[in-house]
């Protein structure tokens, strides 16, 4: 039986991870080097930077302790649709395989020690997580919206 997080948080995680994959299927390579002006930063960069914060998550639920040092090793990852959407799919089945493999006891007693030295509970930090996919969703978002491509219905359904 599945633990109450992928019974609850985990449901809503997993459509955020199918909007992104939404939205890949959309970009050609030449669209990640997309950038909306006022920023260095491109929506291939966006995506990779997708990929780093759901590694470090990834590694602090395995840990229990939370850093946001991780950078993919091959920055140009960030220009290939096809490679960052086989390195998300990849990152997005371990981080369900670990948090699937918590024990109820597990996600009351084991906190994740996050920047700062905050303690939070395992539920907290899954919810913190959710939390920064809309955000990433909502960036990309700005950067479809700049770049006239169209929005999946999800996103729009979701996010506006």
């Amino acid at each position: 039986m599945a633990n109450r997080l992928m019974q609850g948080t985990w449901q809503w995680i997993q459509p955020t991870h199918e909007m992104r994959d939404e939205v890949l299927a959309l970009l050609s390579d030449a669209d990640l080097a997309f950038s909306p002006g006022g920023s260095n930063m491109k929506l291939g960069e966006l995506i990779r930077e997708w990929g780093e914060i759901e590694h470090a998550y990834t590694e602090g639920f395995k840990t229990f302790k939370q850093d946001f040092d991780y950078r993919h090793p091959d920055p140009t990852i960030a220009t290939s649709s096809d490679r960052l959407k086989t390195w998300l799919k990849a990152l997005d089945a371990d981080m369900a395989a670990t948090v699937e493999a918590y024990t109820d006891a597990e996600v009351d007693s084991k906190p994740i020690m996050r920047p700062g030295d905050y303690p939070a509970a395992i539920d907290m930090q899954i919810n913190i997580y959710l939390q920064a996919l809309l955000i990433f969703l909502s960036k990309l978002t700005v950067f479809l919206r700049a770049a006239n491509k169209p929005l999946p219905p999800a996103i729009v359904d979701w996010i506006g």
